[in-house]
């Protein structure tokens, strides 16, 4: 594989043909975008920049970087596995379980690569990744691996240290093998924090706490998780809401619904977000508002999987901090964030209708909304002093034709392909043309297919379509 992109001293985007510089700001034509270190330095016409490598933008929307919320990176070598192609998420689990026992190093390391290009190739410049599968016996450090392939692909990565302590002899989904002790969960994860969680200005690493879900972590992991999260000043990230069987379980096992198991545990508030939130009533939206607890929407993956819609214009009313994700790649089948928005688009208007929700508003969802989320404030707008993550569409091609009359529109509603033409992270060019220059394509696409081969075969799925 390719080392990582060299940096940029100054960028200039000349004369650029549709600027958006945030959801709600006005449109921009024929203006520049001068980009010196890992931020924007101006924005204006006829920018002088001496020595700074000029992109003819000329034909390029050019938008901030889209900010994905939640992902499982290692799933990018299970997609759409046809024993579970048809399953509802708790089946999908323990079936996918079997595989996913069989993870080690070189899986993560792959799957993480292949991820992160798949985002940065439509237009995502910013992610977290929840890995919460460490099988037995595997004794590196999984999350130092994916933070090592996201810095060569030149990617702004969140990390969240999941976890699973509730295995099948306790009564829950995940194999004995890949769940640990609590004890074991709490040093590890502090570790992490001090080893890689770097919270300054235009950081390019984040590390979150992420125990699984309310159906495959204990009491205490949960609250060890929040304690220890709230000693370091990090984040805290979990699965919740996401189907009726993980309601029932609640109900059943804990005598409350999913919410207020997180209420008992103390996981409210402006360092918590959650991961998909299908299935809140309206007394838990008004909470989740008031306490500004925040939800990772991932329309493509509820879809796949029928989990059903979540009321994301209903929370936006309310003040609830929602964000945009593609889920992993085993219930998305891709890395698409592009193709996100339009999706988010797309189910909300099935609904509630052609005006639920506008392609202004989940441009909003998919930078700043995620943003938030993720902690980082210099990120999701294009001014003065914000991280020069910037994602540029070529627009002067067959399938946007007939569409320029809206041309952010158009990237949302139109297009055959969602692969954007550059992409700029911390004031680095990380693709050109549509090509990733931190990693050699067709190798990554040769060693993913080698690993889920294997993968799959040691768990007795028949391979004999794969290349």
């Amino acid at each position: 594989m390719k080392g990582t992109a060299m940096p940029e001293q100054k960028i200039l985007l000349r004369n650029i043909y549709h600027l958006v510089s945030g959801a709600n700001a006005a449109r921009q034509r024929g203006v520049d975008l001068l980009v010196e270190g890992p931020q924007i330095a101006a924005v204006g016409k006829d920018l002088a920049a001496p020595g700074a490598r000029v992109i003819d933008a000329s034909t390029k929307l050019v938008m901030p970087g889209l900010v994905n919320t939640h992902h499982h990176m290692y799933q990018t070598l299970q997609r759409n596995v046809p024993a579970v192609q048809n399953a509802k998420l708790f089946d999908w689990l323990i079936a996918l379980y079997e595989i996913w026992r069989h993870l080690g190093p070189d899986a993560i390391r792959v799957s993480t690569t292949l991820a992160c290009a798949e985002l940065l190739k439509t237009g995502c410049t910013t992610t977290a990744d929840h890995h919460y599968v460490f099988p037995e016996g595997v004794t590196q450090d999984l999350i130092g691996l994916q933070f090592e392939a996201a810095a060569r692909l030149g990617m702004r990565f969140c990390a969240t240290r999941g976890s699973m302590s509730r295995g099948k002899r306790e009564g829950g989904l995940p194999p004995d093998s890949v769940v640990q002790d609590e004890e074991t969960i709490l040093r590890s994860s502090e570790e992490l924090i001090v080893a890689h969680h770097d919270a300054r200005p235009f950081s390019m690493k984040h590390l979150a706490l992420a125990p699984c879900s309310p159906f495959s972590v204990s009491d205490g992991a949960m609250r060890d998780a929040a304690a220890l999260a709230r000693k370091h000043k990090v984040k805290l990230h979990t699965h919740l809401a996401e189907t009726k069987d993980e309601e029932a379980f609640c109900l059943e096992t804990h005598g409350c619904r999913p919410l207020g198991l997180m209420e008992r545990y103390g996981w409210l508030g402006e360092d918590v977000w959650y991961a998909h939130g299908v299935h809140f009533d309206d007394a838990e939206l008004r909470l989740l508002a008031s306490t500004k607890t925040g939800v990772a929407h991932c329309p493509t993956s509820n879809m796949r999987l029928g989990s059903g819609i979540a009321r994301v214009p209903e929370m936006r009313a309310l003040g609830v901090p929602v964000g945009l994700a593609v889920d992993g790649s085993a219930s998305n089948d891709s890395s698409d964030m592009l193709g996100e928005l339009r999706s988010c688009l797309m189910l909300h208007r099935v609904l509630g209708g052609a005006g639920a929700i506008t392609a202004e508003q989940v441009l909003e969802l998919g930078t700043v909304g995620g943003a938030r989320l993720l902690g980082w404030p210099e990120v999701g707008t294009l001014e003065p002093g914000k991280a020069a993550d910037i994602a540029l569409v070529e627009m002067d091609r067959l399938d946007y034709a007939g569409a320029l009359s809206d041309p952010l529109a158009a990237v949302i509603f139109s297009g055959c392909s969602h692969e954007v033409h550059t992409v700029i992270v911390n004031g680095k060019v990380v693709v050109e043309e549509g090509r990733v220059l931190g990693v050699d394509e067709r190798a990554l696409r040769h060693e993913a297919n080698r690993i889920a081969r294997q993968m799959l075969e040691r768990a007795g799925h028949d391979t004999r379509w794969m290349m």
